[in-house]
């Protein structure tokens, strides 16, 4: 089991943005981040799901662990009804950040996933150290 820890991070909304994942992996414990400049949280969160994919061979069980409640509904709950509805929310309108919801379900259907809603500072200590890299990152801009 694939275990990841992803968070991201923004200095200003839009403004500086970090995001950064831990992936747990044949015993291994690595780090990524990224930076972008004039972004959002929640693209910043999106993109640390992303960019973790992306590092994790095909047709693998993981759980993601996320501090984002967008993040979660969005891609366990919301997402069927978006792509029903040619990407359009309840009230009709277009959907914020599709490209990367476009991007974030193209790379889940190569696994198995768990989605895992943890509170943002509580305790959590893989939480709060992908916490902080997310900072880190959002910082070097």
């Amino acid at each position: 089991m694939i275990k990841i820890y992803t968070d991201g991070s923004c200095l200003g909304n839009p403004g500086k943005g970090g995001w950064a994942a831990i992936i747990f992996i044949d015993g291994k414990k690595i780090k990524i981040k990224g930076s972008k400049k004039n972004t959002t949280n929640n693209q910043m969160e999106l993109l640390a799901s992303i960019q973790a994919l992306k590092k994790i061979p095909a047709s693998k069980k993981i759980e993601i662990y996320t501090d984002s409640k967008y993040l979660k509904m969005g891609i366990t709950e919301w997402i069927n009804s978006w792509k029903k509805n040619s990407w359009k929310t309840s009230s009709k309108k277009k959907v914020k950040n599709i490209e990367l919801w476009k991007e974030l379900d193209n790379l889940v259907k190569n696994h198995k996933i768990k989605w895992f809603w943890i509170k943002a500072h509580a305790g959590n200590l893989i939480n709060e150290e992908v916490d902080l890299l997310a900072r880190k990152a959002a910082n070097l801009n």
